[in-house]
């Protein structure tokens, strides 16, 4: 989900022309973020062009700062973010807009519940190899995106995570406590659901491969699967109809919320 970093002059041009807007309107960066139902660190990330406006964003702003239009007409230029990968990018917009997103994985903890550590670990083991500066802006580019979690109360997060995710331990004794540490208290958040799919399941619906699924406030449905150094984005109806299928079946035959989350912390107590 993530690369080398890339310029991104579009991006820094959208924050550049908000933060001018903002500024001619006599609005701090808290007071504005307030107006738009953001942070004021959201705010600021997006005019600094480290981060991807969404929909509701821009058209949020141009509300509050007179429907210049400027902003509506710069937006469909926005293509890069910098820190992920070209084959993630379209997805990750989507992210921004959804009242939907679900995940199933089978081989990491998805980016939107690693913590640093354990993030770290996985970039530090990429071949090639990163150096310093680039491992900095991909954990950058993966905190931002963890920042929908708090910012989007009224979006259904759910994940269904196999155990030997867990088990595995990866960074490490200390990195798989404190994150299972972490993932607990997500799970404490209203609107994210997290299950386990248990070692003793000894078949289910989604041993075809890891799936993202989200439904945007248009009520669109797309689904995305994800290999090495690639990516594919679906929107096909009746694909994505097929793993919405597959992932329901996967919630039934999953621990149920209070189970997974009771062999979580065995799980931190065996290790």
């Amino acid at each position: 989900m993530v690369d080398e970093p890339e310029a991104s002059d579009s991006l820094r041009t959208f924050g550049a022309v908000l933060q001018a807007l903002r500024e001619h309107a006599g609005l701090g960066r808290e007071e504005f973020g307030a107006l738009v139902g953001y942070s004021k660190h959201t705010v600021a990330s997006i005019e600094l062009g480290r981060r991807m406006p969404d929909r509701a964003l821009m058209e949020r702003a141009e509300e509050a700062l007179g429907n210049a239009g400027a902003l509506r007409r710069a937006f469909p230029t926005l293509a890069r973010q910098p820190g992920l990968a070209a084959w993630f990018r379209r997805w990750a917009r989507l992210e921004g807009e959804a009242i939907t997103l679900y995940t199933y994985e089978c081989r990491l903890i998805p980016g939107l519940l690693q913590t640093e550590a354990y993030a770290r670990t996985l970039f530090a083991n990429q071949l090639p190899p990163l150096d310093d500066e680039q491992i900095e802006a991909q954990w950058v580019a993966r905190a931002e995106r963890q920042l929908l979690l708090r910012e989007r109360p009224n979006t259904a997060f759910g994940f269904i995570l196999e155990e030997h995710l867990f088990r595995r331990r990866t960074g490490g004794v200390e990195v798989t406590r404190e994150l299972i540490d972490h993932v607990l208290e997500v799970a404490e958040q209203r609107n994210v659901e997290i299950q386990i799919m248990p070692m003793a399941q000894e078949a289910h619906a989604g041993l075809g491969g890891p799936m993202r699924l989200l439904e945007t406030s248009e009520n669109q449905r797309f689904a995305y699967c994800e290999g090495q150094e690639s990516g594919q984005f679906i929107a096909d109806p009746k694909v994505v109809s097929i793993l919405q299928m597959r992932y329901a079946r996967m919630r039934s035959q999953a621990l149920t919320l209070h189970d997974s989350l009771s062999l979580l912390q065995r799980i931190r107590g065996d290790i």
